[in-house]
């Protein structure tokens, strides 16, 4: 093995810095196909709090794919399922899935969560979605061409290039995630849609913070429902990395949001 491939399985194995009491008896449905290509099914992980019923609609957040992974490796990486884990913790559920076109693939997933919301026991009506890092702009692709979604988290995601920059497009021809909001504007963002943008104030991608900070900005002049958090002293991928109260904090934040507007309670 590879000095590479060993730093990659051992990034693979962590975990949030934030848990909860019991967050592991979470229920899994594993390997629920949600698409078949001519490559074969692609597949999904539904996780579900512990005492959930099958009759229970429950509100659901799905962890949206900006990168390529056929294998469903994603599916098993300790970011991805302690997050799902905690999601779960608090009385919802998440999705975990693989897939070949990131663009494509997301709405697959929607497509089959609301086809069939009732023997999934998911409230079809009641789906958000959680990105980070190369991650969001898929996300935000999805959230301007699918105008029913509740709710989004972007973690210190890249986002889109404003004003001639090119700087998401740059970073997704060297990591190799999907640009899905080429050619895109801010005022392609839905206006009703809440967003939950976290930024990490000592992010060492460059180019990401500028293009988040002006996405922010161009939000905040068309007044649309924006939330940002700022980890003045948090690096990229702060909820692996930065075991620290304000890391814990951003993630119960983060967890609090979703579960208001996944779902809003009624007047």
């Amino acid at each position: 093995m590879s000095d590479r491939d060993a730093q990659i399985q051992e990034i693979a194995k962590k975990r949030l810095v934030y848990r909860v009491p019991g967050m592991e008896t979470a229920t899994v449905r594993r390997d629920e196909t949600y698409r078949t290509t001519s490559d074969g099914a692609l597949m999904m992980d539904l996780y579900y709090p512990a005492d959930a019923k099958a009759s229970d609609r429950l509100p659901v957040v799905v962890f949206v794919m900006g990168y390529p992974d056929p294998t469903g490796r994603y599916r098993k990486m300790g970011w991805a399922v302690s997050w799902a884990e905690l999601i779960a913790s608090s009385g919802m559920a998440a999705v975990i899935y693989g897939n070949h076109d990131p663009a494509a693939d997301v709405h697959a997933v929607l497509q089959h969560l609301r086809r069939n919301a009732a023997s999934l026991a998911i409230d079809d009506t009641a789906i958000g979605l959680l990105a980070a890092s190369g991650n969001v702009a898929v996300a935000l692709l999805a959230l301007m061409q699918d105008v029913s979604l509740k709710c989004a988290a972007l973690l210190y995601g890249y986002t889109l290039d404003l004003d001639g920059a090119t700087a998401v497009a740059d970073a997704a021809r060297l990591y190799g995630f999907a640009n899905g909001c080429a050619g895109r504007s801010a005022d392609d963002l839905p206006g009703n849609v809440p967003l939950f943008l976290v930024r990490a104030g000592r992010e060492q991608f460059a180019g990401l913070n500028n293009a988040l900070d002006l996405l922010v900005a161009r939000a905040l002049a068309r007044n649309l429902p924006v939330t940002l958090v700022n980890h003045a002293t948090g690096p990229h991928a702060f909820d692996l990395d930065d075991d620290s109260e304000t890391s814990r904090e951003i993630i119960k934040q983060i967890l609090a949001f979703m579960r208001f507007h996944v779902r809003p309670p009624r007047a």
